[in-house]
């Protein structure tokens, strides 16, 4: 398994400040983003895995909306969540 409770509580960690801090936006976008490296890399050797890569488009919208959120709401942490993470826009 790719996710395991410590890869997120390390997320967490890093992105929420607090390990057990997993409401924030930042910790949030950081795990989906995770999510969506690790879909990618199984789309690239299973390209008729359709359950997968609606899942990975559900996935990529949920972020996005995040993202949008945080945009509208705090513009320094959007602009420092895209540089840490290394999200193009």
């Amino acid at each position: 398994m790719y996710l395991t409770s410590q890869v997120k509580k390390d997320i967490f960690k890093k992105h929420g400040g607090n390990e057990k801090n997993t409401g924030t936006s930042e910790s949030q976008i950081a795990l989906f983003t995770l999510r969506i490296d690790h879909l990618t890399g199984h789309l690239k050797s299973n390209k008729k895995d359709f359950g997968t890569q609606r899942a990975l488009l559900n996935l990529v919208g949920k972020r996005r909306a995040l993202l949008d959120y945080l945009k509208k709401t705090d513009l320094m942490r959007y602009r420092a969540i895209i540089k840490t993470l290394d999200i193009r826009k």
